[in-house]
């Protein structure tokens, strides 16, 4: 049963969901984590920082420079740094539901339940385009709604396994 919340834009932006990405290992197909890695003396680190990608499952260990390549094809969610596929994502016959880590999927399921949807006004100041604002029209279209939440159902599945 859908709820009926108001979800109001918090301005977002993909970028805000970079910093912390689950993939798909590499070596072992399990869930590998992508995050910044540590540097002596950086108090937060910038987009274009080193990465480090870890396995838990089988251990491996990566390295990245720090370049960062948001372009996405049509094919399979990659993550910024290694291009490797993205752990939380499903296909649905319109299209891929996809996120970079948990927080990013919750938004997103947030935005697709709620029945009223609130952004910004244009002439206020701060981001404009953000994460739910560039969601494909499919995602956001209602007629959508329960299959793009049962995609998102099965991607949170995903984490428990």
């Amino acid at each position: 049963m859908l709820s009926s919340q108001r979800f109001r834009d918090s301005r977002h932006t993909k970028y805000d969901f970079v910093d912390h990405v689950l993939v798909r290992c590499p070596k072992c197909a399990g869930i590998a984590h992508v995050a910044p890695a540590a540097i002596a003396g950086e108090a937060s680190p910038s987009l274009f920082a080193p990465r480090r990608l870890v396995c838990r499952a089988c251990g491996l260990t990566r390295h990245a420079s720090g370049g960062l390549s948001l372009f996405r094809g049509t094919g399979e969610a990659v993550d910024p740094y290694f291009g490797l596929p993205l752990w939380l994502q499903a296909e649905t016959r319109r299209g891929r539901v996809w996120a970079y880590n948990p927080e990013h999927l919750n938004l997103i399921r947030q935005f697709v339940q709620a029945p009223l949807r609130e952004r910004p006004s244009w002439d206020s100041h701060g981001r404009k385009m953000t994460v739910v604002a560039r969601l494909p029209t499919w995602i956001k279209g209602a007629k959508n709604r329960v299959e793009v939440l049962r995609a998102i159902d099965r991607i949170r599945a995903s984490l428990v396994n």
